[in-house]
């Protein structure tokens, strides 16, 4: 496995651990508010292989609770199973970011035993869902699957939404918030610019938009909060 990026210690990736975040290349994806739009690409230059990872890992054993894997979207790696049972076997807990448009591996790895902790976007509402991704055909079909094998309790998880104006508004959240009822964490994310974002135009909604949205959602789930509010 070509390993695209790697933050060796992270408070912030993983809940409550010591963490290390892995990035991975390729996505299906196209939002328009990627920060990691350099990533997109399977074939974006790897910096660094397998083996140099669990060079890095060993050497981490007993400082680093876990190892987060992020991308683009770790899932549309094949090669993804077989890394996390090797750093399963070193000790060391796994979190995931998915965008749950494979909801079949998702449940494999599940099922397995590799992971400990999903984060899943949702990026809007239902029927906003494909333009917001910039693919307006998008099948959200999976994406669907995905939010209720999560809601079904089978680990550890939370859903999250970054919050981009023009593309949320109050009718988003009246939608979303039924759409993932019951979901044990829910994460309202203030966008922030980067050079990294490809496209222009695009801002993080107010404080007070922010608010409303979050008590919109509110009585759909089990605990609801804002991240990342400057």
């Amino acid at each position: 496995m070509k390993i695209h990026g790697l933050m060796k210690m992270t408070l912030l990736d993983f809940p409550g651990k010591v963490a290390c975040t892995v990035f991975l290349g390729g996505c299906d994806l196209r939002c328009p508010f990627c920060h990691n739009s350099e990533l997109l690409d399977m074939g974006a230059p790897a910096q660094m292989e397998e083996e140099e990872l669990y060079a890095f890992l060993r050497k981490r054993v007993g400082l680093l609770d876990g190892v987060a894997f992020t991308g683009g979207e770790p899932l549309l790696r094949t090669d993804l199973i077989p890394v996390m049972r090797k750093i399963r076997d070193m000790g060391f807990e796994i979190k995931l970011d998915t965008n749950g448009t494979h909801p079949q591996r998702l449940k494999e790895i599940v099922s397995e035993g590799l992971v400990d902790y999903v984060a899943m976007d949702i990026k809007n509402s239902p029927d906003k869902y494909g333009v917001t991704c910039g693919l307006p055909d998008l099948d959200i079909s999976n994406v669907s699957e995905s939010i209720q094998f999560l809601l079904s309790d089978a680990v550890d998880y939370e859903f999250r939404t970054t919050v981009v104006s023009p593309y949320h508004d109050e009718e988003s959240f009246q939608k979303i918030g039924p759409w993932i009822e019951g979901a044990k964490r829910y994460f309202l994310q203030e966008f922030v610019d980067r050079e990294t974002v490809k496209y222009q135009g695009l801002s993080a909604c107010t404080e007070a938009q922010m608010q409303s949205f979050l008590r919109i959602v509110t009585p759909f789930v089990k605990e609801a909060s804002l991240r990342g509010i400057s």
